[in-house]
């Protein structure tokens, strides 16, 4: 019962903007400083119930405490943001928020009208103090209340403004985060983006160089905040940003091509010219290696690479020569699906521009091997015995081999639903060619009895009309 009466007065205080009241001259400034104790030991030994009640007396009626502190307000913030994070249902929830962010108001109001007094008793320490106090508002109503963006942005950016020498390095990344999505909906304008961009970065390269406390923190933050830009930064910033950010890997290893080419690249997609400095010293320092070191550069890196060199070889035209560098690759190759593709690809150069098709059939049984579930390899030799065919013997004999293809092409299937679709077409086409009844039946033959193909197909097949 009197934990409920305490909370109606604080809620009723609540309601009334709580003044900053303290408990000095009242006649139960004994009572109120016992509570004060008694509340503060509570939270202590994390005895947050009972804490909690005797903390809502106390604030209840000296929300400022003595005037030389906000305690009641910090322990009050923390009293519910606990209770939040607890609390399942919604509208108690939302209620709840809304008293963590009245605290918050108090607070503000009474920093405000310097009713708490500091150590440094100036208008810049004031709001400093409130600078500090508006971002963690912000940073609760981000994380804990869940308040709308430009709400909670609206604090954080504040802070980011005005706290000064007590801004703290949490509200640098949902400053970051918050401004970012809300440029990504379209409620701010992109100079406000690049502004608080900026001051976001001097603010942690500041309490960085400092070298204080909290100076992993805010190497952390600025990185938070450089990770946060990253989704925009292609719609924001310009030449400048992207040279002062790929300088440093740049000059981290000059001589590299792969990095002069990579930053060049990056640089003329974001609008970079003739006329920049860094972007002209990349630029002419990657057409020195392209006309003296590129052949050799592609010569080393095919020699490496040699399933490289023999898609170069093939694309000449000089198919041999591909296949003896992929046989190469093959060899050094440690990957079963690498190999199972540079062996297909073997197989195909054989079948297709060599008519090897013997070695070619040897080289996609060994690719269908090293790639389990695989159909590719398998229509391949079903193309093979379909081309093959025509020159597979007497008419009997190409109608056994079209038999042969047909089976191929089932195998794919079978064992690769991705190539159903092409594998059903041909069996379609194909089908129009098996064997005849009236031949079958003239040569002694069954359906359903098997065959061996002649010529160099050699397979058994199932005898269907």
């Amino acid at each position: 019962m009197r934990l409920l009466l305490s909370l109606i007065v604080l809620t009723f205080t609540l309601s009334l903007q709580a003044q900053c009241d303290t408990w000095t001259g009242k006649s139960n400034e004994e009572e109120l400083v016992e509570y004060h104790a008694i509340y503060r030991s509570a939270l202590k030994g994390k005895d947050y119930a009972f804490a909690e009640e005797n903390w809502a007396k106390v604030y209840a009626e000296a929300p400022a405490a003595d005037g030389k502190r906000g305690t009641h307000y910090t322990d009050g913030i923390k009293i519910y943001k606990r209770k939040i994070k607890a609390e399942k249902d919604k509208e108690k929830k939302a209620a709840l928020s809304a008293t963590l962010l009245e605290i918050y108001d108090a607070q503000i109001a009474c920093y405000e009208s310097k009713s708490i007094a500091m150590k440094c008793n100036t208008d810049e320490c004031y709001a400093a103090k409130i600078g500090e106090i508006k971002g963690r508002k912000g940073f609760d109503m981000y994380y804990t209340t869940k308040a709308p963006l430009e709400e909670s942005n609206a604090f954080l950016l504040e802070s980011l403004n005005t706290a000064g020498e007590e801004l703290e390095y949490k509200i640098l990344s949902p400053t970051a985060y918050s401004t970012v999505k809300l440029f990504e909906n379209g409620t701010l304008e992109k100079d406000v983006v690049i502004e608080t961009y900026e001051k976001l970065l001097a603010a942690a390269d500041l309490n960085i160089d400092k070298d204080g406390k909290y100076k992993d923190k805010f190497v952390e933050a600025k990185e938070a905040i450089q990770n946060a830009y990253k989704s925009i930064e292609r719609d924001v910033f310009g030449c400048e940003y992207f040279i002062n950010k790929l300088k440093p890997e740049y000059e981290a290893d000059p001589e590299n091509p792969d990095v002069i080419k990579t930053t060049l690249a990056y640089l003329k997609a974001q609008g970079c010219e003739e006329g920049t400095p860094f972007f002209d010293e990349i630029s002419a320092k990657w057409k020195k290696y392209a006309s003296e070191r590129n052949a050799e550069l592609q010569a080393e890196f095919e020699a490496n690479n040699p399933s490289v060199k023999a898609k170069s070889l093939y694309d000449e035209g000089k198919f041999e020569e591909a296949v003896t560098k992929y046989r190469e690759a093959i060899a050094k190759e440690e990957s079963a699906e690498k190999k199972a593709n540079y062996t297909f690809s073997v197989a195909s150069i054989l079948f297709r521009k060599l008519n090897k098709y013997g070695e070619a059939r040897t080289a996609a049984l060994e690719a269908a091997e090293l790639k389990p579930g695989w159909g590719r390899p398998y229509m391949l030799i079903g193309d093979m015995y379909a081309k093959g065919s025509r020159s597979c013997g007497d008419a009997w004999n190409q109608r056994l081999a079209v038999l042969a293809a047909i089976d191929k092409y089932a195998k794919a299937k079978s064992v690769d639903p991705s190539v159903t679709e092409e594998a059903n077409k041909k069996i379609g086409i194909y089908s129009k060619s098996k064997p005849t009844q009236d031949e079958g039946f003239m040569r002694g033959f069954k359906e359903g009895q098997t065959l061996t193909v002649g010529c160099w197909i050699g397979e058994s097949v199932r005898l269907r009309y």
